[in-house]
């Protein structure tokens, strides 16, 4: 499993990168070896306002649907529109290629209810 050090981690296994007030957001390396072969990721709208904690997304794999939640508040900014014709660049590169939206983020300070690498990679491995 991978834990980038950049970025911090939810409860529900979403990552966040933030540049500025802008926010992109993926799933982990962990959500998506849980989920197996992801086949469609379904977008949240551009201009779409999001409440920290609140489902905007959804994965499907083979296994099972799972809802992506935002890891802090904001105006969806851009999605990746890759993922229509290649869901599964989240299961190749869930850190890179395979994020999923970007938001404008209106409080930076919900970034501080978040984990860092260590207590993600704490949190995964008690489960």
């Amino acid at each position: 499993m991978q834990y980038p050090t950049d970025r911090k981690y939810s409860q529900e296994h979403e990552w966040v990168v933030v540049d500025g007030d802008t926010a992109r957001v993926g799933i982990t390396d962990y959500a998506q070896d849980s989920l197996g072969d992801i086949v469609f990721v379904q977008v949240p709208d551009v201009g779409l306002e999001v409440v920290a904690g609140s489902s905007c997304a959804e994965v499907e794999s083979t296994k099972s649907v799972s809802e992506i939640y935002s890891p802090v508040s904001g105006k969806v900014a851009a999605v990746n529109e890759a993922l229509a014709d290649e869901p599964e660049r989240v299961n190749r590169d869930p850190y890179g290629d395979g994020w999923i939206f970007t938001l404008t983020m209106v409080d930076a300070s919900e970034l501080d209810a978040l984990m860092d690498a260590a207590a993600y990679q704490h949190l995964v491995e008690q489960a």
